[in-house]
């Protein structure tokens, strides 16, 4: 059963899901509140075995989250911010690890926090008038929900240090040329429609080997992962699958197949 959300909606069409974060009047910030719900409903995104898709964006036309709440930093100490940050760690973490893919929908100003959930997600795609950045140096802060780490892994560590020492954003067909957003659009409509292209034409994919791909990929950056042996073994359970068994049935007989996640 779907939670009652006050800052957030999850709304499910046809196997793909949308989380709005829904603060207009704060430019979607990120509230303690609203780190909550997002976790209830990433949570139930994994759960709910009808949603084969996440897109992620933020309400109205400016901000897709413009950063995390600035009157919440006035109580943070050097001993419960370092909770503060492995919570939001972990919370993004569950974004970067889902099985099921998700992808940042940037409708506007994606700031701090705002940025490193959209970079948590497995795609991104922006509005022209987007901005993107990691400004915490000007609160005397550096980025905290696993910035500085996703940051340097899509656009490099010489540009990572520009961008975060600086605090200044970029615009978003600066972030496409670096690799930080997958595609840029013109207006909101479009965005819609690219965000669901990209998700309907992956759903549209063995479930399975989607899964066992992000894994892999996620694989990369872990340390304490061997990539290769992830790689090899994804690869067996794969093919041990129905879906593989259908995928190569399909192919030789020149239809599309019809997988079931199995």
């Amino acid at each position: 059963m779907t939670p009652l959300f006050q800052n957030i909606t999850l709304i499910r069409q046809e196997g793909i899901a949308t989380l709005t974060i829904s603060r207009p009047t704060k430019m979607n910030a990120l509230s303690v509140k609203t780190l909550e719900e997002l976790q209830a409903a990433i949570q139930e995104v994994y759960d709910d075995p009808a949603i084969k898709g996440l897109i992620v964006t933020g309400e109205g036309d400016k901000a897709f989250v413009a950063g995390a709440d600035i009157a919440e930093f006035a109580d943070l100490t050097q001993v419960n911010s370092r909770k503060f940050a492995e919570r939001g760690q972990e919370l993004f973490a569950m974004f970067e690890n889902c099985p099921k893919p998700t992808l940042a929908a940037i409708n506007g100003y994606a700031l701090g926090g705002g940025c490193e959930l959209a970079m948590a997600c497995h795609l991104r795609v922006a509005v022209e008038s987007a901005r993107l950045g990691q400004p915490e140096v000007n609160l005397g802060l550096i980025p905290g929900y696993g910035g500085t780490q996703r940051l340097t892994q899509l656009v490099g560590k010489g540009k990572a240090f520009e961008l975060i020492l600086t605090g200044e954003p970029i615009t978003a067909t600066e972030a496409h040329r670096l690799g930080l957003v997958n595609h840029v659009v013109k207006d909101l409509p479009e965005l819609r429609a690219k965000a669901e292209e990209i998700l309907r034409k992956i759903i549209a994919k063995a479930p399975l080997a989607v899964e066992m791909s992000i894994n892999c990929i996620n694989a990369v950056f872990n340390e304490e992962e061997n990539g290769y042996y992830t790689e090899a073994n994804s690869f067996s359970i794969c093919c041990k699958s129905e879906d593989f068994k259908e995928g190569t049935k399909a192919f030789l007989e020149r239809r599309k197949p019809n997988f079931v996640g199995k």
